[in-house]
């Protein structure tokens, strides 16, 4: 891998945002981003900030590494 990769982070926002019952836009005002940001994040398009991982984790009331993997989570 080259400096300028990036390799890819796993999450699983859809999951817990599903759980509490908030739709994309819910969680996208709860931590200051776009909603559409919020897409491109459960479809692994785009990394987060560490900053805005840990917004995410506390909205969604779940441990930052629960949430987030450079592995891909097993399938339920």
């Amino acid at each position: 891998m080259s400096r300028t990769e990036e390799a890819p982070v796993y999450n699983r926002i859809a999951q817990a945002r599903a759980a509490l019952g908030l739709s994309r836009q819910d969680l996208a005002a709860a931590v200051g981003v776009h909603y559409q940001t919020i897409g491109y994040l459960e479809r692994g398009e785009y990394s987060p900030s560490l900053s805005l991982a840990l917004r995410i984790a506390q909205v969604l009331e779940q441990d930052v590494q629960t949430l987030f993997s450079i592995h891909p989570f097993p399938e339920n």
